[in-house]
């Protein structure tokens, strides 16, 4: 098999990856899906774990080139579609495959992309202010030079959590009537003029949560990850694993929320339904109990896992249950 994918000359590692395949347990003869193939981390695992097959889904055109190399060197065993996961089941379904024994899905922005500045991901380094996942859509510039103040104060405010919200937006209104915000150093100056510039003591950059927001509402992230959850559910055979890594909260909550859904022995009793009437079989057991975190060596070793969260269900033989999005999505209340 080809040696590790290198970003900016080091050898890529995926978060957790020791956790991954313990909770997936590829096995010989089964079909995996990595919905974010990425730079093929966890693929490479897989293939590496098991006598098996790997289809590896990611939206970025740029991650399913650089895959090319990995997947003629594996004789067939690994094949690469560009789409978003969120139409998992059509994009497989469409290649011949209506069921798989494991899904892995790394939620967030991937190394190839948040360490290359012409992607416009980093509030590190600067170049043109894009971030879209994909090679299509709003860019980010189109989003902060053509919303309305309370349009991204909110967004600020919901997909970043971030407290101070709206006077960041009122900041980016200010800066972009002087000239368009065009970088993402543009973007980061007028941030810091709601915020001020970092400072030592601070423990994440003040851009951070305005980055990830508009990251989410450029790329539809929320969205996708509802469709690839509910998608997977209807994939996966009986004992298939589906496991998810995320990075900040409100996919987190999306996640737990999902396979709490899908896994209680009492399923919530919707207002519809008659008190007493018993609701749908569990479709997932859970392999343990919450969420599984990086090891302290991990996140000594790279920042990013320190927020990492790992959750996992196993597909029971019951029928997929019907569409609970709307729980799932902002407009379900996300605590």
């Amino acid at each position: 098999m080809s040696s590790p994918l290198e970003i900016d000359g080091r050898p890529h590692v995926p978060v957790m990856l020791a956790e991954v395949l313990g909770a997936l347990s590829p096995r010989d003869g089964g079909i995996y899906v990595d919905g974010t193939f990425g730079a093929g981390g966890y693929a490479r695992a897989i293939l590496s774990a098991a006598s098996c097959r790997v289809i590896g889904i990611d939206r970025d055109p740029t991650a399913i080139a650089a895959g090319q190399e990995m997947a003629s060197a594996c004789g067939g065993r690994l094949t690469l579609i560009e789409g978003r996961f969120g139409d998992m089941k059509h994009l497989l379904s469409s290649s011949g495959h209506t069921q798989v024994d494991g899904v892995v899905l790394d939620i967030g922005v991937s190394s190839m992309q948040i360490d290359r500045s012409e992607r416009g991901f980093s509030f590190l380094r600067d170049g043109p202010l894009d971030m879209r996942m994909g090679a299509v859509g709003t860019t980010a510039a189109d989003i902060v030079n053509g919303l309305s103040q309370e349009t991204l104060g909110r967004i600020i405010h919901i997909f970043g959590e971030e407290p101070r919200a709206r006077a960041i937006a009122r900041a980016i209104v200010a800066a972009r009537s002087e000239t368009p915000i065009t970088t993402t150093l543009g973007l980061v100056r007028a941030i810091e003029r709601a915020t001020g510039r970092p400072r030592p003591q601070d423990r994440i950059h003040p851009a951070t949560r305005t980055f990830q927001a508009l990251r989410i509402q450029v790329n539809g992230e929320l969205d996708e990850l509802v469709s690839v959850l509910h998608g997977a559910e209807e994939l996966l055979k009986p004992e298939g694993r589906l496991v998810v890594v995320t990075f900040h909260s409100l996919e987190d909550r999306i996640v737990k929320r999902f396979f709490q859904s899908r896994a209680a022995k009492t399923p919530a009793v919707s207002r519809h339904v008659p008190t007493g009437e018993p609701g749908p079989p569990a479709s997932f057991r859970l392999p343990f109990k919450g969420h599984l975190s990086a090891s302290k060596e991990e996140a000594a070793r790279n920042p990013r896992a320190r927020s990492a969260k790992l959750r996992a269900g196993i597909r029971t033989d019951a029928a997929p249950m019907p569409s609970i999005a709307a729980t799932l999505s902002l407009a379900g209340g996300l605590e």
